[in-house]
């Protein structure tokens, strides 16, 4: 029986970034990242030492369409 503890993640579709360089995409503070990992809207993922993120599910989590008045 093995003991690998390491949960079973899905493989990220877009590119992964550190959690600076997607707040600095979005012009966001990297705390407003962090509670969208913390809350489940985003997955976050640790690479080594670093947590990254996907930019294109940060994209669809994050960018939300106002609809006009015409």
């Amino acid at each position: 029986m093995s003991t690998n503890r390491r949960a079973t993640t899905r493989v990220p579709s877009g590119r992964l970034v550190a959690l600076s360089d997607a707040a600095a995409e979005f012009s966001v503070c990297t705390k407003t990242i962090r509670r969208r990992i913390a809350d489940g809207t985003v997955t976050g993922y640790k690479v080594g030492r670093v947590i990254r993120v996907d930019l294109e599910e940060l994209r669809r989590a994050l960018v939300i369409k106002i609809p006009t008045t015409r």
